[in-house]
């Protein structure tokens, strides 16, 4: 769930008097980490997984299904039994949104033998088995992307109402503040979105048509106020809370480049990916007790975080605010990373002007500048009292308060102050699966595909725009048998920044222009023809396919 310092948390107003002092040193910060391990290289691939996991108690006698809000007396237990008498356990447990959550993690990372790729699954069970066996009789630990009665009366226990008032941290009309995880992030995170964005969030997912289905679907919500009315649409199913989204699991996977050039040609590649895997993962079908026509949660996560306001979100005219923002900020990516990709770049992208040329000043090439830049357009959402003032030298909360709040598809992450982690990169798009062979098996496809662009010098880029495309695509119902993707069609022409050094652009790229990326570099593929047919196994003829394949 990203930076999880402990103090006391400031209000919205608060937080907002110290935005600008935080991107400041959140910028001193982050210069000072990257010029003192901007040369450093050939670390080895250290990888590791998160699980989100949740608690469910299965109801014999009412026959139902509920979630149970002891996350953290579980996580407290397991952390005692664990790290806390052994350093080098083997698992790592954490809270996570909902105090009907946990995630888990290996106690130590993975590294790059097969030996250590086939021990992921049995680290995975021994995690279910650890959580599981401090849990009550008639309780479970479960591996679903989201609850499918989340939202629904009495969908907890204990049971609660939601507060659908001010005093409210969410002021939902179905989701209750209990169901919150009780350290004071969550429910700082959960205030400050919406009253930074001016109004509660809004979530509508299209509902899935069958002959029963009323048409026009429209709910009646008897406790609303009026903006429930206002921001639900028509055959759709609305939801207003932080918790609808943060509230489901998910699946990730980071690894550790041998450099920074390396991590960023990493980003970048995988970012095209992450629409594809997606939508090969998709789990997620069910919201507030309806079944939507859509099979992914990104669209409801990404909203359910959307602080920008009216007039960022460009319903107004700029008169408070300083830009227009065009996307949530969980989303999918804004910008390449790596020399090779600038041509790519064809959205809209915002950045502070100021932070940029601050850091274009301090030596930081301008695709990483941008990107810092980018990052920094948002506010802080979570400052606490004794957290603001640090030493820049040593310390990057401030830094990490606004990187890990945004939610991107993938994470360029730099090193912590004065470690010895590398340079990393985090894959965030994927849903989790029921079993530990499903999980295992996805986040150790996505380690092993890196070790394929690596070993080929691989090229997947296509435009943004078009990434952003697949994304939308990948979570429509069915994605993964019946959507088609744009996919580059040869992926072995390109420039590769890790081997051509300082290559430019346009190095090795058959095009016609410097800023032509014209579509006959890609075009509409099925997920089974990239996986299966004319582009990665083919790109793969020698051990390494029947690796990936296994």
């Amino acid at each position: 769930m990203g930076l999880l310092s402990q103090g006391s948390p400031l209000k919205w107003e608060e937080t907002k008097k110290y935005a600008d002092h935080v991107r400041k040193h959140g910028i001193i910060q982050f210069l000072n980490i990257y010029n003192k391990v901007k040369e450093r290289q050939k670390d080895v691939l250290k990888w590791g997984d998160e699980v989100e996991y949740m608690l469910l108690e299965l109801d014999d006698k009412d026959e139902k299904v509920r979630l149970v809000l002891n996350g953290g007396d579980v996580l407290d237990t397991l952390q005692d039994q664990g790290e806390k008498i052994n350093p080098n356990h083997p698992t790592l447990w954490r809270p996570e949104y909902g105090s009907y959550m946990i995630e888990g993690t290996p106690g130590q990372p993975y590294g790059g033998t097969m030996s250590e790729f086939n021990t992921v699954e049995g680290n995975m069970g021994k995690r279910r088995r650890e959580a599981s066996s401090v849990l009550n009789q008639n309780e479970t630990l479960c591996t679903i992307t989201s609850f499918p009665m989340l939202g629904c009366p009495g969908f907890t226990k204990p049971e609660y109402r939601p507060t659908p008032v001010e005093k409210g941290v969410s002021k939902s009309l179905f989701f209750p503040d209990e169901a919150i995880n009780t350290h004071p992030r969550f429910s700082t995170l959960t205030r400050n979105i919406r009253h930074r964005r001016g109004e509660k969030v809004v979530i509508n997912v299209p509902i899935f048509k069958d002959k029963c289905t009323p048409s026009p679907f429209v709910e009646e919500f008897p406790e609303d106020d009026g903006e429930a009315a206002r921001a639900a649409l028509p055959d759709h199913i609305y939801m207003d809370a932080m918790g609808f989204g943060m509230g489901n699991c998910c699946l990730q996977v980071t690894f550790q480049a041998c450099s920074i050039d390396e991590a960023r040609y990493l980003y970048d590649q995988l970012a095209t990916f992450c629409p594809i895997v997606m939508a090969l993962s998709a789990a997620s079908p069910f919201y507030r007790g309806f079944v939507s026509d859509n099979d992914c949660r990104w669209g409801v996560i990404s909203a359910s975080v959307d602080d920008r306001t009216q007039e960022e979100r460009g319903l107004k005219p700029l008169k408070n605010d300083k830009y227009r923002i065009f996307k949530s900020r969980y989303d999918s990516i804004d910008s390449y990373l790596s020399s090779c990709s600038e041509k790519y770049n064809d959205i809209d992208l915002t950045i502070d002007e100021e932070i940029n040329k601050q850091l274009l000043d301090a030596g930081i090439d301008k695709l990483l500048a941008q990107h810092i830049a980018h990052l920094f357009i948002r506010d802080p959402l979570s400052i606490f009292e004794e957290k603001i003032h640090l030493d820049d030298e040593n310390e990057s909360d401030h830094f990490e308060n606004l990187q890990s709040t945004n939610w991107q598809t993938m994470r360029f992450k730099p090193p912590p102050p004065n470690s010895d982690i590398g340079w990393r990169v985090e894959f965030r798009p994927m849903e989790v699966q029921l079993t530990d062979f499903e999980n295992a098996a996805y986040v150790v496809f996505v380690v092993l595909l890196t070790r394929v662009i690596l070993s080929y010098k691989l090229d997947f880029l296509i435009p943004l725009s078009k990434v952003d495309e697949n994304m939308k695509v990948a979570q429509k119902r069915n994605a993964v048998q019946e959507g088609m993707f744009y996919f580059r069609k040869d992926i072995f022409k390109g420039c590769n920044p890790v081997f051509d050094g300082t290559a430019s652009a346009q190095n090795g790229l058959e095009t016609d222009g410097a800023n032509d990326c014209g579509n006959e570099e890609y075009t509409l593929m099925s997920i089974d023809t990239i996986i299966n047919g004319k582009v990665i196994m083919p790109a793969m003829q020698d051990s390494s396919q029947p690796l990936v394949k296994q």
